[in-house]
């Protein structure tokens, strides 16, 4: 959980192309829980006769008894949700809609299980919907090379952080200390893409793990070795606004269409050599 705090504050303060807009605020706005599609992670029990104190539904839910008084989990009535307090809490869907809040978001999106159009509705992004132009070719060619270095720096950045173990393990804080270390790391700030695609190629092995440090903290729900749309949300939500290329990137690293992303299409979409994916560095 603070992991993800802190990996999206870093994406403030390193957005790889973010505009002079106030999207740019709007991760750090949003409380972690808002992303995830599938699981609400559960507050400290409280002892009550009412069984649903103790009962949690994922997103979208709430909890009701039965005449047995045996708590169940039933769509929320999107009526019901608080109103927003400002313009950074409404969010856009997949179809185009925007949301007052993610949890009108994720009641409708209840509502609409079992129905084709509840299948494909997903949060898209944090904001409200806008025109999101068109990635050209070029431009895709180039993501994949600020992404990287995005990575490389969020992930110094944690290890600076990490005092006390909570935003690294320790076999992650020895991987990354040798990227801190090296004096030829190209340090955080703006840089041509030439340079980023020089460095990228005469320093590759320290963006390796990474890469894989990204996918292994996405792949959580549930840790299976694939990527789907849900477990992507934390990294998509927050970068659309600011890279136009998103969508269409991860797209592609779907090679294969199957609406998954397995770690060797992920690692493939950031330039890593076959020979050097390795499931061993997911840790």
């Amino acid at each position: 959980m603070r992991v993800w705090i802190v990996f999206l504050m870093c994406l403030a303060g390193h957005a790889m192309a973010a505009p002079e807009a106030d999207v740019g605020a709007n991760p750090v706005q949003i409380e972690i829980g808002e992303f995830d599609e599938a699981i609400e992670v559960p507050e400290e029990d409280v002892v009550s006769d009412n069984p649903c104190l103790n009962h949690h539904c994922k997103k979208g839910k709430v909890c009701e008894v039965d005449e047995e008084n045996t708590p169940m989990c039933v769509c929320q009535d999107p009526s019901t949700c608080p109103a927003a307090e400002g313009e950074f809490e409404h969010v856009c869907g997949t179809d185009n809609k925007t949301y007052d809040t993610s949890c009108q978001f994720f009641a409708t999106k209840c509502t609409l299980e079992g129905t084709k159009k509840g299948h494909k509705l997903h949060l898209d992004y944090i904001g409200p919907c806008k025109f999101i132009e068109p990635c050209m070719d070029t431009e895709l060619n180039e993501f994949p090379l600020r992404m990287r270095d995005w990575l490389k720096n969020v992930l110094v950045t944690l290890y600076e952080r990490d005092e006390d173990n909570n935003l690294l393990t320790e076999k992650q804080k020895l991987r990354v200390k040798k990227i801190y270390e090296n004096e030829k790391r190209l340090q955080a700030g703006e840089h041509s893409l030439d340079l980023l695609a020089h460095d990228f190629e005469k320093n590759y092995n320290m963006y390796i793990f990474p890469v894989h440090w990204q996918f292994g903290l996405l792949d959580q729900h549930p840790f299976d070795g694939y990527l789907t749309h849900t477990e992507l949300s934390p990294l998509r939500a927050p970068l659309i606004p600011m890279e136009h290329c998103t969508t269409r990137f991860f797209d592609q690293c779907d090679a294969d269409g199957d609406k998954y992303i397995a770690l060797e299409e992920w690692a493939s979409c950031f330039g890593i050599k076959e020979q050097d994916v390795d499931k061993d560095l997911i840790i």
